[in-house]
């Protein structure tokens, strides 16, 4: 690496900025994990709560009136976590994003079911409708081509762990081509399964490979799988139920581990609360009578 870039000093723990894990920085980019639930960049009403304003405050050492500022090179939606790059000039900013067709995307994700195919290549055109809601369509007049790679890493009984490339850019596009395939991303609100008691979206920007802006150098960020991914793998639910949605794609849904259904024909046993309340029932009824 060049010396400028070896001579290059942090600022202060102090200004590190809270709900961002630094992964690397040099005097042209900054590389952080974002947390889920966490916005890339701000709208009108969330302003401050955003990995840009953090990393911006953050290269400013904590001084409003600095020159030093944070520019956004890509972005992840709010429910996605993992590794984020930020620019730290117009030149830098211009070049990643010149470059960003060449990168190498590699995310993780926890499916709801099974793959029948357990390595693949998933294509189509996206198109998003009056809800800002994606969806796959036939042909290109409508809609913007989309490739999605994905490799299954281990199943369980009802969940997969799959590895993902993201070989094209668009919004919401693992969501909706592992939905299409009839297994959406677990914890999907918008694209996936309902009841299965998962408290996030389980997709995770793990691994990013750029060409550094000065030297030129080809360099790889990872990022570990969120432990939570790992429970969800172990949770004990009923099997996933592929249904038709109303645009006619695939989509998926299963009841709550702990919905109140019948097993083998019998009827579930009622709780002491259930019992008390049925009594008290009949015991008003013969009064009645």
């Amino acid at each position: 690496m060049h010396e400028l870039q070896k001579n290059f000093k942090r600022p202060p723990r102090k200004h590190t900025p809270k709900g961002l894990e630094i992964l690397y920085e040099d005097r042209d980019i900054v590389v952080v994990e974002k947390s889920n639930g966490l916005l890339t960049v701000g709208t009108e009403k969330i302003k401050e709560n955003t990995a840009h304003f953090l990393v911006n405050e953050y290269v400013r050492k904590g001084n409003p009136k600095s020159k030093n500022r944070a520019y956004i090179v890509h972005r992840l939606d709010k429910e996605t976590s993992g590794i984020l790059v930020f620019a730290k000039s117009e030149e830098v900013k211009e070049f990643l994003q010149k470059n960003w067709p060449n990168t190498k995307k590699q995310y993780v994700a926890v499916l709801s079911g099974h793959l029948a195919e357990k390595e693949g290549l998933v294509s189509s055109y996206l198109l998003e409708n009056s809800v800002h809601r994606m969806y796959s369509v036939p042909n290109s007049k409508d809609g913007k081509l989309s490739k999605t790679g994905y490799r299954v890493l281990k199943e369980s009984e009802h969940f997969s762990l799959v590895e993902v490339d993201l070989l094209t850019g668009r919004k919401h596009q693992i969501r909706v081509h592992m939905a299409d395939l009839g297994c959406p991303v677990a914890g999907d609100k918008k694209y996936g399964v309902k009841g299965q008691g998962v408290k996030r979206l389980c997709l995770h920007a793990a691994s990013l490979t750029i060409v550094h802006p000065f030297s030129k150098e080809s360099m790889t960020f990872e990022s570990e799988i969120p432990p939570y991914f790992h429970n969800v793998m172990c949770k004990k639910l009923e099997p996933v139920k592929e249904v038709k949605s109303a645009d006619g794609a695939p989509r998926a849904t299963a009841p709550s581990a702990t919905a109140n259904k019948s097993v083998g024909g019998k009827k579930p046993k009622k709780s002491n609360a259930q019992r008390k309340a049925a009594a008290l029932k009949r015991e008003k009824n013969q009064r009645r009578k």
